[in-house]
């Protein structure tokens, strides 16, 4: 009985020990487990924080894109709203700019109907010198006065009058280089110069303000632009001639060889001349 008991004992003491083990291990691995969900919640929350970081980097990239892009489509869009007042300014200046280079063609013409000297290379850079001097030179001279007497006008508009204004000169001075008359040429002086330069005055008339002003800026136009095609009519062939003969030196023909006169001798001389040889040998 005694043996039966110490058996019996020693089986619930390792039913004991059976059950602590296993209990022991399902604690282990739960505790496994909860370290196995730690490490992939941490694992889980790093590759959290990279996905949000990512997003932001892409965000700020499209935010810095859309706003180059939204510049460069504002620049065009600026490009766009300055492009009709170029041509503007185009359409306004390619009438006078065609009238400067009637004239320039008409003074050439004139050159070589009248009896001036014509050198070749010249010719053409003294014309366009000429007239588009005047153009730029006295339309910049005028747009500071009218700035003086605060007349509202601006700088294209005063090239487009002026140049429209060389109308008259290209008439008068194509129709008198081909008829000879002093007395035809003051006549479209008068009218047709006179007509151009009247209608350049009354333009400067209505934006100027002031009786003064008015004098000041509309005689002084009227002046240099009648002077003016006086100048060509009479002094500018004279004036191209003489800087031509500035430059190039005067106008000398070409050096010429003169034959000599061989005097004639007498055949007596030439006979007498010949027996003395024959003698003497």
């Amino acid at each position: 009985m005694e043996n039966m008991d110490d058996t019996s004992g020693s089986s619930f003491e390792d039913m004991g020990e059976m059950h602590q083990r296993m209990k022991e291990e399902e604690e282990e691995e739960e505790g496994e487990a909860g370290a196995g969900g730690e490490e992939d919640g941490e694992f889980l929350g790093m590759k959290g924080l990279q996905g949000q970081l990512g997003r932001q980097v892409a965000d700020q990239m499209w935010q810095v894109g859309k706003r180059q892009a939204s510049k460069a489509f504002s620049l065009y869009a600026n490009i766009d709203i300055l492009r009709p007042y170029f041509d503007k300014i185009a359409g306004e200046l390619y009438g006078p700019l065609m009238l400067v280079f009637t004239l320039v063609a008409i003074l050439l013409h004139g050159m070589k109907t009248s009896d001036t000297i014509i050198r070749e290379g010249t010719l053409m850079g003294t014309a366009i010198g000429t007239c588009f001097g005047y153009w730029l030179g006295v339309s910049s001279f005028i747009y500071f006065l009218a700035y003086l007497c605060n007349a509202q006008i601006t700088m294209v508009q005063m090239l487009s009058l002026l140049g429209y204004g060389l109308f008259g000169h290209c008439i008068t001075l194509l129709v008198t280089y081909n008829i000879h008359f002093h007395s035809l040429f003051y006549v479209f002086w008068l009218v047709v110069g006179g007509l151009s330069t009247l209608r350049m005055v009354a333009v400067l008339v209505s934006r100027t303000v002031g009786h003064t002003q008015r004098l000041i800026l509309c005689g002084t136009l009227a002046a240099l632009h009648m002077l003016f095609l006086l100048y060509l009519h009479f002094a500018y062939h004279k004036v191209v001639e003489g800087i031509l003969d500035t430059l190039e030196g005067p106008n000398v023909p070409p050096f010429q060889r003169v034959a000599r006169d061989i005097p004639v001798v007498s055949s007596a001389v030439l006979n007498t001349t010949a027996k003395a040889n024959a003698l003497t040998l």
